[in-house]
């Protein structure tokens, strides 16, 4: 799948949770690769910062990303409903230090990204696939993510209070495309018992019946009520029983529970990436979702790019008779066993190295290793076959190295080992000649990389 963007800008306008200003945030279509970022205009210089997991900075009462003295909050929800609609590629534009709080949800979002629509780019979308468990918990509360590996994306979310209302709930998101109507609606929650602190925090200043859900669940004096009430600047409201004393219904039984789901999907989104795998999260909350998209990014940063996904037992794109239709090479020089995957800027290519391999007679009889030279002539096949699959009778053309950059060997390759090729475009083709980059891996991890130039060129 490609890239995508918004198709136009959008703002929307509205008083911040925290600081109660009056705040507008205006959504800007972006270039490929460029992420999520937010830009506070009101400052000199109007600072970017990107919408990554190792910017955050606080998770009270919401997400903090932050570059050096310049901060924006409460963006989980934005988040969300960008993350949900598949978009890859924004900039936010915003005259204050937090984003708008809205409804306490995701729903004015939702459908002003359905009324500008969405636009397509030209760049493959790059996904973080969940291979194998990851799990992230905090004793101290009992939070927990787990991340379990699935061809698509998913969330189960469970919550559970100390309270005689809101107890035990669950929700789940089997599909993106259900969150603008099965979630995006859900509101923000508080208890009345934590109104005070939260006011003495300078947390709430823009907090109210309208854009929250309000849980009165510990006997209190109408006096007492009407106190909080006042330090809050809203309506005095008559409370004789336990429940929900927002002035608008719940959207659902289990909107508490959505609505924990939709901040995990917004924190989820600083990962970076779309992510494929099932989420089940338990008592979630800002801290625990950012400190496991973290663990990502620390991934993401250590290796750029993910070892592609390899079942050997799905039909080749190509299998080596086919290869050999297009490629000239042949024993022992065919160093390219089968094609598993194509798209129109890369390819994945894969050779299964055995010990009958020739140059394992001399390259070394006592410790066999895979030359690094032959490591980057198996790359340099399967780029041979991305390029002559962008002309029309590939068998009448082949493809000749033309110059090789930044060679890295990381770790050697022996036989038993399979090798997975990863190679795409870096530019354009341009008369005749691709610049690409390579990557070799056995497992999960890169054994060799490098920069080539190749020239394509019709046989005579």
């Amino acid at each position: 799948m490609k890239q995508t963007t918004i198709a136009d800008s959008f703002s929307v306008k509205g008083k911040g949770l925290h600081t109660g200003l009056e705040i507008e945030a205006t959504f800007n279509p972006a270039p490929e690769n460029h992420g999520y970022k937010f830009q506070r205009i009101d400052i000199e210089g109007q600072p970017v910062i990107d919408a990554l997991a190792e910017f955050v900075t606080s998770t009270t009462r919401g997400t903090v990303i932050s570059r050096g003295e310049v901060s924006v909050s409460t963006i989980e929800h934005a988040l969300a409903a960008l993350y949900a609609a598949g978009i890859d590629n924004c900039l936010i534009q915003l005259n204050a230090p937090e984003m708008p709080i809205l409804d306490g949800s995701a729903r004015e979002y939702c459908e002003k990204i359905a009324q500008v629509g969405i636009a397509e780019q030209k760049i493959e979308r790059d996904y973080y696939i969940i291979k194998q468990k990851i799990e992230v918990r905090d004793d101290t509360t009992g939070a927990s993510i787990v991340v379990l590996p699935d061809e698509d994306f998913s969330i189960d979310t469970m919550v559970a209070f100390d309270s005689p209302v809101l107890t035990n709930q669950f929700a789940s998101l089997e599909r993106l495309s259900d969150f603008q109507s099965e979630i995006s609606s859900s509101r923000t929650f508080v208890f009345v018992r934590e109104i005070e602190p939260l006011i003495k925090g300078n947390l709430i200043k823009g907090g109210d019946l309208d854009n929250a859900i309000v849980i009165y669940d510990s006997e209190l004096p109408q006096s007492e009520l009407d106190r909080i009430a006042d330090l809050m600047n809203v309506p005095h409201k008559n409370v004789s029983e336990f429940g929900y004393i927002n002035n608008k219904p719940l959207t659902s039984e289990n909107e508490p529970a959505r609505h924990k789901l939709m901040d995990v999907l917004g924190d989820i989104s600083l990962i970076g990436r779309p992510l494929k795998g099932k989420i089940i999260a338990t008592r979630p909350g800002h801290s625990i979702n950012t400190t496991f998209a973290k663990k990502i990014r620390q991934e993401i940063k250590r290796q750029d790019l993910q070892a592609p996904v390899y079942n050997p037992s799905v039909a080749p794109l190509l299998d080596n008779n086919q290869i050999r239709e297009f490629l000239p090479h042949r024993y022992p020089f065919l160093l390219v066993d089968k094609i598993i995957e194509k798209g129109e800027n890369y390819i994945v290519g894969v050779k299964n190295v055995t010990t009958n391999e020739p140059f394992f007679q001399g390259h070394f009889p006592q410790e066999p290793v895979m030359p690094g030279v032959l490591l980057v002539e198996a790359m340099a096949q399967t780029g041979g076959l991305l390029v002559l699959g962008t002309v029309d009778e590939p068998e009448r053309y082949s493809t000749y190295f033309m110059k090789i950059d930044n060679v890295k060997f990381r770790q050697k390759v022996v036989p038993g080992d399979t090798l997975i090729f990863h190679v795409s475009f870096m530019t354009e083709l341009r008369r005749g000649c691709a610049v690409m980059k390579g990557y070799a891996f056995v497992g999960e991890k890169i054994v060799t990389e490098c920069e080539f130039m190749a020239q394509i060129i019709k046989n005579k």
